[in-house]
């Protein structure tokens, strides 16, 4: 089994480099494990104190969780995986069934900012964007998946998306065994990742 992990800054591609590598594997060789599974349950917060979770900061994953099974899927366990809401910032009590498979995926802004977890990575992978690019698609995306004003995402971005992305998501790139810049537009890069995984696959 090969753990290969995608971080990078909000907005900066990962699903779509996740997506494009997907699409070149082996039909059913992939999991994805999102980082956004294992949000910590807020669900008993008022809607007042929600609005100050701040989603970019390590301390808002349950780490423990997350690593725990990766562990399980590396011993051919299938685990129950969390749905998390951003809307009710809860989670659900079903969870989503996931089995071990060749290549297994962990994607998200901080998954390098935790040292465990770093340590199960065979593969490192930052996303790099233009902090511009990066913020455009965070207003699209948040207005159109998360409910939120035009005002309210730019409050959030100064307030949380900045200066987290400044303190515990840029400085992790120094782990990355691979940077890919321009995101899911960088087929080299892509093509680089899936012909090396495609090796460990084989070996």
């Amino acid at each position: 089994m090969l753990i290969i992990g995608i971080a990078g800054g909000s907005g900066c591609g990962k699903s779509t480099v996740v997506k494009q590598i997907i699409k070149k594997l082996p039909k059913d060789s992939v999991t994805v494990i999102p980082q956004d599974s294992y949000y910590k349950d807020n669900g008993h917060l008022s809607p007042e104190e929600r609005a100050k979770i701040n989603f970019d900061h390590p301390s808002s994953i349950e780490f423990n969780l997350l690593i725990k099974h990766l562990d399980l899927l590396k011993e051919g366990e299938t685990i129950g995986m969390p749905i998390y809401s951003y809307l009710t910032c809860a989670r659900a009590k079903e969870t989503i069934p996931v089995q071990p498979r060749e290549v297994i995926i962990v994607e998200g802004i901080l998954i390098m900012s935790n040292p465990r977890l770093r340590e199960r990575m065979d593969i490192k992978v930052f996303v790099d964007a233009d902090a511009d690019d990066r913020l455009m698609r965070i207003i699209r995306r948040d207005i159109e998946e998360r409910g939120r004003s035009f005002a309210q995402v730019l409050d959030h971005y100064d307030k949380f998306v900045k200066p987290m992305h400044l303190q515990f998501i840029e400085p992790t790139k120094r782990y990355a065994d691979i940077i890919v810049p321009q995101g899911g537009a960088n087929h080299v890069a892509i093509d680089i990742l899936t012909s090396r995984i495609k090796i460990n696959i084989k070996g």
